[in-house]
């Protein structure tokens, strides 16, 4: 049986020995009490790279983007977000849950500009939700990885700074962002309130996200976290994880990009279902019919494991464990499969 490849998510990877041996060496302390070395170091070291004050390690992305939305919004208040965001689409209800908040969507395929906000935005009457916050997605998973053009989070900063808005960015990938564009992460994250990365996302690490952003909103944070049962003991061990990754694992991206292409390349030929050019790790394929459960079946069957976001639609995630040989055996495999099953 050949090796099987899962491109499901870049979440699906698992520690190196390096990894491994960081994590069992942490020097720890008690989080909840604020006193884990390797955890506060950590969040001082990712506050840095995004330019920004404080950071808060949280066990989640989800916990990243809902402690934005509890801190910088009050319940029946609106929140402002693109197509298929992930805070709006893969969060359980959280918003509405935790925070009282709705979502309104701008713009189109997850991207939106200063004048999509504007339109979106509820008149300010008393009858109406409040509009508090806007949230940009880069890059934006559901969209297909896609990089959010900075000249259009400037136009949206603009908007906000006008209308007296805080933004929220969520980047669980904004390293993939930020190795694409040869932007540092500060530079993507400077127009933001707040902004929370992923390190289990691309990384490699097992768990781990870091919230971060002005001193006084983190110790805000800090109460919804530990209100929310996100309050860990020796979370060291994680956040040595987290912090390996950061160190070993960056420079990877790139192959991850790269790998994305050499299977969409060697999809876009066969006229059966279309290909969005990945710009980053993930690869969406959308058939003329909903045949997205039997193309998944089929290739599955030879070794290849790829998700289902819609029934007309798979996607396939480039990552850590896996190499240039298994991208082109998946692209070999996925181009019959898809011949195969998709064909009109």
């Amino acid at each position: 049986m050949p090796k099987m490849i899962d491109l499901r998510s870049d979440t699906v990877t698992r520690p190196t020995d390096g990894m491994r041996r960081a994590i069992a060496t942490a020097e720890v302390g008690d989080d909840v009490f604020r006193e884990d070395p390797t955890t506060r170091a950590l969040e001082e070291r990712v506050a840095d790279l995004l330019g920004k004050e404080a950071g808060l390690f949280v066990p989640s992305g989800t916990m990243g983007n809902q402690l934005a939305v509890a801190t910088l919004t009050r319940p029946g208040d609106e929140v402002i977000i693109g197509e298929g965001a992930h805070v709006y689409w893969y969060e359980s209800g959280a918003g509405a849950a935790l925070s009282g908040v709705q979502f309104a969507s701008a713009g189109s395929g997850g991207l939106f500009r200063g004048d999509d906000v504007r339109l979106a935005m509820k008149p300010r009457a008393y009858y109406c939700a409040r509009t508090s916050l806007v949230c940009v997605e880069n890059t934006h998973n559901r969209a297909g990885g896609r990089i959010f053009p900075g000249a259009w989070v400037d136009e949206i900063a603009a908007v906000c700074a006008q209308e007296g808005l805080p933004m929220h960015l969520d980047g669980a990938r904004l390293w993939n962002a930020s190795v694409a564009t040869g932007q540092t992460p500060a530079e993507l994250a400077r127009q933001f309130v707040t902004v929370s990365v992923c390190f289990s996302k691309g990384l490699g690490a097992p768990a781990g996200s870091v919230l971060a952003g002005p001193t006084e909103l983190i110790e805000r944070a800090v109460r919804f976290r530990k209100m929310w049962g996100g309050g860990m003991r020796q979370v060291g061990l994680l956040a040595a994880g987290a912090a390996y990754a950061l160190e070993h694992n960056l420079g990877w991206l790139e192959h991850d990009h790269e790998h994305a292409a050499l299977i969409a390349a060697g999809l876009l030929s066969l006229g059966t279902c279309e290909v969005t050019p990945p710009e980053t790790n993930i690869v969406h394929v959308r058939f003329h019919k909903p045949v997205a459960q039997q193309v998944a079946t089929a290739a599955l069957e030879l070794g290849i494991q790829v998700s289902i976001p819609d029934a007309d639609r798979i996607r396939m995630v480039t990552h850590l464990d896996v190499n240039k040989i298994d991208a082109e055996r998946a692209r070999s495999v996925m181009q019959a499969v898809i011949a195969r099953e998709a064909s009109e």
